[in-house]
């Protein structure tokens, strides 16, 4: 008789180029179709559709932030009393050859597998045969399930409970009424191996009604727009607040503005900001007619919206053509960005390269335009890829044109298609071109300068986000975390094992140059925010008072900046004034006076030319009490920038 359920629920990850499981020893986004399965099983357990007396126990990893444990997993099922369902969940195409691998090693123990997710259920949905790689699965005993599952799941797990599966469930054309269906549920434990432990997912509708051919939403989850209650997602807020200390959600809806009840929610989200003081804020993805919606840029930003990702796409109408976003106009790019700017939202748009009007003249000159003239706060670059479920596969399918046949690299960062105008290696160039033009020091400088103080920090983190990703882990943004692991035999079947002294020094190197970039980058962002960062009321009162002296006495001297401290404290006594030692410092330390533009230009300059010095061995002409004064300069400032950042996270 079964006494114990073990149900695993596992996003899978991707492999590297060089074969490698990607993982990382911090995330940034939390994988909402964990939490939505996680919080469906639960209930399925407390309805006891699974029997009265059966134990059930729920494991939740993520392969992104999680060392899965195969051969536990594989091991838990021995005894006649125990039972293990392995769930492959929210499978997207450049995940699948590593859950087809993942499926293969645990069909191999015995266990019950199923895959879902966009992969799977958009590739089926659109082709009238089953793929080879699909079949060879299900004739491995691997259960593949179409479509969304919220009034389905307890079946399947009855199913496989049961041993009664069957190979294949399509419930596409059976879309969920998702209104009073259970919340995503929040694991503290799942979200601590995530960058910011306050930060949630929530879907609070599905579907879409454009007809983007690059897109697979649309064919999977429907141009029928569904929604789940603004009561229901209040109350889970709330819960998630009191128990987890959830404030910053992610709305995980590919069109949050085409949410018939985006009123309803945002009035609900306002009531727990003003009434009982959550301090909830959030991120969507809208479209670029939202704005004209009336009323919801402004009942956004009081609902506590922080940033908006717009489906931009292009600057090249000829494009957006081609791609079917009929509701894309150019000219209005610029009022749209303005309109959420004006209301303290950060605009964060999608942009693709690889279009058929592109080339490596008309990429350059867009981006130039898209930073110069739209001037979004924050873009994400990805190149056209045709993912099954898409209306691009389907015609490629149809026409005979090549694709490239692994699916690990469908992640739109690799190219994977012919291109008429972008060929040998034009493509990844302008690709990687792009990102470098909009993450410029320049464009992030004048971003943040025209940045108001509410979102200032939210734009200066992802800053730091994205420049780590492309320039330090080479990765996409959206796929990437902090400090990658690895393990040396967790590596794709027909890649070889390195020997432990080959793997080792080459992942020592790994390290040394990653830790290097991370390095540069972090002084770049600390020149960043010398250049751009608010000054405090403090600082601000400071400046005022030494603008009258100085146009009083001319020269300032010590005795003057501690007046003006002094005069700033008397007039706000909440104020902190440093004491007569700080002042002192000051008058050495030019880093500290809050009069001036700071700036580590004359840091970088000493430490190059000593540096310069040292390998031309002219030692003698270092000064050695310099080295120590600019070290402490150095340390000082590191210590301000990192304390700031401590407080923004």
């Amino acid at each position: 008789m079964l006494k114990k359920l073990h149900v695993y629920l596992i996003k899978p990850t991707q492999y590297d180029d060089d074969g490698y499981v990607v993982r990382h020893w911090r995330g940034v986004l939390p994988s909402n179709t964990l939490a939505c399965l996680a919080g469906l099983t639960e209930d399925v357990v407390a309805q006891k559709r699974l029997g009265e007396s059966l134990q059930v126990e729920i494991h939740v990893l993520d392969e992104t932030v999680d060392r899965i444990p195969v051969k536990r997993i594989c091991r838990s099922q021995r005894g006649g009393h125990t039972k293990t369902i392995v769930c492959l969940v929210g499978v997207q195409t450049n995940q699948f050859p590593r859950a087809a691998d993942l499926a293969r090693v645990f069909r191999r123990a015995a266990l019950t597998v199923m895959i879902g997710g966009f992969h799977v259920s958009g590739y089926l949905a659109l082709l009238s045969e089953i793929p080879p790689d699909i079949q060879e699965l299900m004739d491995e005993g691997v259960t593949i399930v179409k479509g969304e599952v919220e009034e389905t799941w307890g079946d399947l797990l009855c199913d496989a409970v049961e041993g009664r599966l069957k190979p294949l469930y399509d419930f596409i054309n059976n879309k969920p009424d998702l209104y009073e269906k259970p919340i995503p549920v929040i694991r503290k434990e799942y979200l601590r191996k995530f960058v910011a432990p306050n930060f949630g997912t929530l879907d609070c509708g599905r579907g879409c009604p454009f007809e983007c051919s690059f897109c697979t939403i649309i064919n999977v989850q429907g141009r029928k727009m569904r929604f789940r209650s603004a009561d229901h997602i209040a109350k889970a807020i709330r819960q998630n607040y009191q128990d987890h200390d959830i404030t910053f959600y992610f709305f995980t809806d590919d069109n949050f503005a085409r949410n018939k009840n985006w009123e309803a929610i945002f009035d609900a989200l306002i009531r727990l900001r003003e009434e009982e003081h959550i301090p909830v804020q959030f991120m969507m993805q809208v479209d670029v007619l939202s704005w004209k919606i009336k009323n919801f840029v402004s009942k956004a930003r009081c609902a506590g919206c922080n940033t908006v990702f717009i489906g931009m796409e292009s600057v090249d109408p000829g494009n957006l053509a081609a791609a079917g976003k009929k509701q894309n106009h150019v000219p209005e790019y610029s009022q749209l960005i303005n309109a959420y700017r004006s209301s303290e939202i950060s605009t964060h748009v999608g942009y693709i390269i690889g279009f058929p009007h592109d080339s490596v003249d008309s990429v350059r000159r867009d981006v130039a335009y898209l930073t110069q003239d739209v001037r979004p706060d924050h873009a994400s670059f990805f190149m056209l890829t045709p993912l099954p479920g898409s209306m691009d596969h389907l015609m490629m399918v149809r026409r005979g044109e090549w694709m490239h046949p692994d699916f690990n690299r469908y992640d739109s960062h690799h190219v994977v298609t012919v291109h008429p105008h972008l060929k040998d290696g034009a493509w990844g160039d302008s690709y990687f071109e792009a990102w470098r033009t909009f993450y410029s020091f320049d464009n992030m400088k004048a971003i943040l300068r025209r940045t108001p103080r509410r979102i200032y920090w939210n734009n200066f983190m992802r800053f730091i986000w994205y420049k780590n990703s492309i320039l330090s882990e080479g990765r996409h943004p959206m796929m990437c975390g902090f400090f990658r692991l690895k393990g040396r035999k967790n590596r794709r079947p027909g890649y070889p094992i390195l020997s432990r002294w080959e793997y080792y020094t080459g992942r020592a190197k790994e390290i040394r140059a990653h830790l290097a970039g991370m390095a540069r980058i972090l002084l770049e962002m600390e020149e960043l925010w010398l250049q751009t960062r608010h000054p405090s009321e403090a600082e601000q009162r400071v400046v005022e008072e030494l603008a009258k002296i100085s146009a009083a006495c001319g020269r300032l001297k010590v005795a003057d900046l501690q007046l003006a401290y002094m005069r700033a404290k008397t007039q706000f006594p909440a104020l902190h004034v440093p004491s007569k030692l700080h002042l002192l410092w000051a008058k050495w330390i030019p880093l500290l006076a809050p009069s001036k533009v700071y700036t580590r230009a004359d840091l970088h300059w000493f430490w190059h030319a000593a540096r310069q010095r040292w390998v031309e061995r002219r030692w003698f002409r270092i000064p050695p009490h310099r080295v120590a004064f600019n070290l402490f300069r150095d340390a000082q400032l590191s210590l301000m920038f990192f304390l700031h950042l401590g407080r923004a996270r």
